[in-house]
């Protein structure tokens, strides 16, 4: 089993640094047997150079971002921090996108929040564009980019070969990133969602090209309160309930809230319901807020996780 965890997981309210925090539990990660760390991007530290820092000075570890929305930043300023990290890591580097929540990011930044497919669809074009071949003209409705020509290169020596993987669980953005990237990293899309929306259609649109990644996002820890982790887990998103694409995915589930995808309980627990996900056609599980109550759950949630990729 491929399996890795999200960063920050829950536990680092009280660090000094959240940089070499963040860089410790990646080795903690890493000696747990664990296959990748992804970092969440939200208003604070920037994903991409932590990912670039952890993945440099932990060696053999897959690093990556989960997700870095796509606005407002360009995609000329996404693919050189990408590159960068790329190089940094010695190949190592898996850049996660998405598009975002207008609702949280609109109002944070000031700037018009574009039509989030088309957007999509655009931004990917410009980044293969770049990735490919370090030049793009590209002229769209939502973004543009002009670097034709240049004396110097787009290109990063050392940086080829980035795979990415966009957050996409709902059809028009999955047909998109079965298109244009190479999979997608859907949190809180339940085993059922997986099977029965999320990996025909990536698998549809996805045909012709390389079977496409399946990165399921999911709360997971070992613990001896599940329900007091699926509480917590609850109140600290509810606002999932409020955002269409997550509405439609906890649908497709069959579930109302993100507690009830939370996979808690005992080692044997917990292992059943990872297996259920590979089972539903994920190629990867990467926990998520396994630190959420505190630092013993989870190294207890990773030992059993790295385990189970030993297995």
């Amino acid at each position: 089993m491929t399996i890795g965890v999200a960063l920050p997981s829950g536990d680092t309210t009280d660090a000094v640094n959240i940089v070499d925090e963040l860089i410790t539990q990646t080795r903690q990660a890493a000696d747990a047997g664990l296959t990748s760390v992804w970092f969440s991007q939200q208003m604070e530290h920037d994903a991409i150079t932590v990912a670039a820092l952890a993945g440099r000075a932990v060696p053999g570890i897959t690093v990556g971002t989960g997700v870095v929305p796509i606005y407002p930043r360009h995609p000329l300023l996404i693919t050189g921090l990408a590159q960068t990290a790329q190089a940094a890591t010695g190949g190592r580097f898996v850049l996660g996108l998405g598009t975002g929540a207008k609702n949280w990011l609109e109002p944070a930044y000031g700037i018009e929040y574009p039509s989030p497919i088309k957007h999509l669809r655009e931004y990917l074009t410009i980044l293969r564009q770049v990735l490919d071949g370090g030049e793009v003209d590209f002229h769209g409705e939502t973004v543009r980019a002009h670097a034709k020509g240049f004396a110097a290169s787009l290109s990063v020596a050392g940086s080829s070969g980035i795979p990415v993987i966009i957050a996409a669980m709902g059809r028009q953005a999955l047909r998109v990133t079965g298109e244009l990237a190479d999979g997608t990293i859907p949190f809180l899309a339940g085993p059922k969602a997986l099977s029965g929306l999320i990996v025909p259609e990536i698998t549809k649109a996805a045909a012709g090209r390389p079977a496409p990644r399946i990165i399921a996002m999911v709360p997971v820890v070992v613990t001896d309160d599940p329900g007091a982790v699926r509480a917590q887990v609850d109140r600290q998103y509810a606002f999932f309930r409020d955002i269409p694409s997550y509405r439609a995915i906890f649908d497709a589930q069959g579930v109302d809230s993100a507690g009830e995808l939370v996979i808690a309980g005992d080692e044997e627990t917990v292992a059943a319901e990872i297996r259920r996900y590979f089972d539903a056609g994920a190629t990867e599980v990467v926990a998520t807020q396994s630190g959420i109550r505190n630092a013993e759950e989870r190294l207890r949630t990773w030992s059993v996780l790295g385990d189970l990729v030993q297995r």
